[in-house]
């Protein structure tokens, strides 16, 4: 048993086989593309019947009838503009009563503790 060196001896790995058997890691890169099917464009999809690419990182509608869409859009961001207006009064008119409603409570405790100390001083009399 030696003291400072070392038993253990792992085996040799035999050299590695080639990757791949194939020629096209020798093409150039534009026949890769061609080859491969590497170009593959801009995204594009259709949703309800509209026809959107993805360029420069947003969602574009493909040329097409869009006098209708305009339209429906003006309407929609005017009716949303005024949702929000109406949310926003209507989110004011709760934080009003909400407020009424403590200083509502807020009275009605001091009334109650003050009937309270009424009793108990009536009491201390008779």
């Amino acid at each position: 048993m030696p003291l400072f060196g070392n038993t253990f001896s792992p085996k040799k790995t035999p050299p590695r086989k080639s990757a791949s058997l194939s020629n096209l890691h020798l093409l150039d890169r534009s026949t890769r593309e061609v080859e491969l099917g590497l170009e593959y464009g801009i995204p594009t999809m259709n949703l309800a019947g509209q026809s959107l690419k993805f360029e420069n990182g947003q969602w574009v509608a493909e040329s097409g009838n869009f006098t209708g869409d305009r339209r429906e859009m003006q309407r929609l961001r005017k009716r949303n503009q005024q949702l929000e207006e109406e949310n926003n009064l209507l989110r004011l008119k709760v934080d009003i009563l909400l407020d009424m409603l403590s200083e509502t409570t807020a009275e009605s405790h001091l009334m109650e503790k003050e009937l309270e100390e009424l009793k108990t001083h009536s009491h201390r009399r008779k």
